[in-house]
């Protein structure tokens, strides 16, 4: 094909549950440089509740037809919500797809583990959408945003999530992130903050950002997560727990157990700031008061 009628970019867009592609495809189109190839895969509302395969399939399909009609095209990727949990998935399988990815930028993405799908399916037995929206990706994903420049775009409106999603779970190394208050996870498809977000990643090229710096609170991070059985909480709730040990440079470790039981910890710095938030259901309690006890010990 003459490249007098190429794009100069592919932009995928691509929803999440419950939702059509209708939104994602005008932010698309608010946010695309001129003369952009748009793609904005429709999942269909029903299929966005059951199984994440087919949803993972469809958007790999139509990502391998626009890059056989333009195989020499610059790619930028938006997901929202599942629609950004269905990316990780791709792009994990398709390695070889990485250095054609200009951006990724992902929209309140449960990328840890959603805490709402925790609770319609604690086991993991397999309810729904449910079962692949629990999961923590952040492993998969970390892998991706080390090598593909990535914007995290989050909202508050509670002090610990969009509403929907924890601001927590959608947190990744190496990824830009911007949080923005007052802006709900519905909202994250149309606010004006957040096509202008994307926009400015996109003024001037991107790198991955270095992993952080190696501090007690990074590294109690790291022991936390890898619990069994945890996920990503709303830390607005650390106003809730108590302080179960305090270390020298005033960081604290906080738990708290909600009226359903659930078992909460967090880490808070010495300027009262919750660093990390968590929980696990009733089946892993001892093991987090394990990971409690160790953090006692060896930090």
């Amino acid at each position: 094909m003459s490249s007098v009628n190429q794009p100069r970019f592919i932009i995928f867009s691509q929803h999440g549950l419950s939702d059509t592609n209708s939104e994602m495809l005008s932010l698309a189109h608010k946010v695309a440089p001129p003369n952009s190839h748009i793609v904005a895969p429709n999942l269909g509302i029903v299929k966005t509740y059951f199984k994440i395969e087919p949803l993972i399939d469809k958007v790999e399909k139509e990502a391998l037809q626009a890059f056989d009609q333009y195989p020499n095209i610059p790619v930028r990727i938006i997901a929202t919500s599942l629609g950004g949990v269905v990316w990780v998935e791709v792009l994990s399988r398709n390695r070889e797809w990485w250095s054609k990815i200009e951006s990724l930028v992902l929209l309140g993405s449960p990328i840890g583990g959603s805490d709402l799908a925790r609770m319609i399916d604690p086991f993991g037995w397999g309810i729904g959408m449910a079962k692949y929206l629990g999961e923590n990706r952040r492993p998969l994903a970390e892998k991706i945003t080390a090598i593909v420049p990535t914007l995290v775009v989050t909202g508050n409106t509670t002090g610990g999530s969009d509403g929907t999603v924890t601001i927590e779970s959608t947190k990744l190394k190496h990824a830009h992130f911007v949080c923005i208050n007052g802006v709900s996870h519905p909202s994250l498809k149309s606010a004006p903050a957040v096509a202008r977000s994307i926009q400015v990643f996109w003024e001037k090229p991107r790198k991955p950002l270095p992993a952080p710096k190696v501090t007690l609170i990074s590294e109690l991070i790291e022991h936390f997560r890898r619990v069994q059985g945890i996920t990503d909480a709303n830390s607005a709730d650390v106003q809730y727990s108590n302080i179960v040990h305090s270390f020298t440079d005033g960081t604290t470790i906080r738990t708290w157990v909600n009226g359903f039981g659930v078992y909460h910890v967090f880490i808070v710095n010495a300027d009262r700031r919750c660093q990390y938030a968590g929980f696990v259901g009733w089946v892993h309690i001892a093991g987090l008061e394990t990971a409690i006890d160790k953090a006692k010990k060896i930090f």
